[in-house]
């Protein structure tokens, strides 16, 4: 199944989201449910098996066109948790961007993204040029956590998860390197689109093997493939959950394969007007412009 948060008026709403009927307001659908994605994935399995009743028997569909998707979980209590590093070819072109040998990190390497930095579909990435020039693309598969865990097992660590979801990690590259760490060039406002929805692990299947793609312009940036994670999502749950309790809805984006600005001849980073396209075999497309602001 396809969870989304949609506007309906002045009010966010949750919805199930099928490929031919559209979205369906859950709380309409049944009173029961919860209205937010956060309380809604807490909730835990009763509540996503009466959401399956609701997709096959309900009525009151809307058309997608009809309504304004927002971030799945648009408004987050923590950072969004991210992992630099995960696909060895990425590696390798950052490592000849920087013109330093390419090194394979031993575990998955972690920083974290602000919840300002959370958009949704359709929502513009805004650029202040005055902050950065170097403003880079990334597309991610995104891991979302549906029961609280600490110190979770590899072999437990899908029991961890509601489902999956696609993550642009939006960076300033110059300031990455400025600041001698990634928080600041992967944190400023609108750097993290996420969407356009949430599909459940039942529904997205094993996490090998699926495509991302990413276009700007039309143009294909990246081409790649799940199975080409240096970490897989089993690994990367159980090695952040060590010690640091994960929540339901926490969110971690597992990483970037190869063709990113950075590694381009020349390096054709993102300006005005360029249009952002982020496509997961099983997921769905999330799509957003770069609007300068200063």
């Amino acid at each position: 199944m396809k969870f989304v948060t949609f506007k309906s008026g002045s009010d966010e709403r949750l919805g199930i989201l099928d490929d031919k009927k559209g979205v369906l307001d859950v709380a309409k659908a049944n009173s029961k449910l919860p209205n937010d994605m956060l309380s809604f994935i807490a909730a835990g399995d009763s509540a996503l098996a009466e959401a399956k009743k609701l997709a096959e028997t309900a009525d009151g569909w809307q058309p997608l066109s009809s309504v304004k998707l927002l971030a799945p979980i648009p408004h987050y209590k923590k950072n969004v948790f991210c992992v630099g590093r995960n696909y060895k070819l990425h590696i390798e072109e950052g490592a000849r961007a920087r013109g330093v040998p390419a090194t394979f990190p031993p575990v998955p390497e972690f920083f974290s993204k602000p919840p300002t930095t959370v958009i949704g579909h359709g929502d513009d990435i805004l650029w202040n040029s005055q902050v950065t020039q170097q403003l880079d693309y990334e597309i991610e598969l995104g891991i979302v956590i549906g029961k609280k865990c600490t110190n979770v097992s590899e072999k437990d660590a899908l029991g961890a998860v509601f489902g999956y979801t696609i993550g642009n990690d939006v960076s300033a590259r110059e300031l990455q390197k400025n600041h001698g760490q990634w928080f600041k060039g992967k944190s400023l406002d609108t750097s993290c689109p996420i969407g356009p929805c949430i599909v459940t692990k039942d529904e997205f299947g094993p996490v090998s093997g699926h495509q991302l793609v990413l276009k700007v312009n039309g143009e294909v940036r990246q081409d790649s493939n799940t199975s080409d994670m240096l970490f897989n999502c089993d690994q990367i749950v159980s090695s952040l959950s060590a010690g640091l309790t994960l929540e339901p809805g926490d969110t971690i984006i597992t990483g970037t394969p190869s063709g990113v600005a950075l590694g381009m001849t020349p390096q054709a980073w993102l300006k005005d007007g360029d249009t952002v396209e982020l496509s997961i075999t099983g997921i769905g497309t999330l799509t957003n412009k770069v609007k300068k602001v200063a």
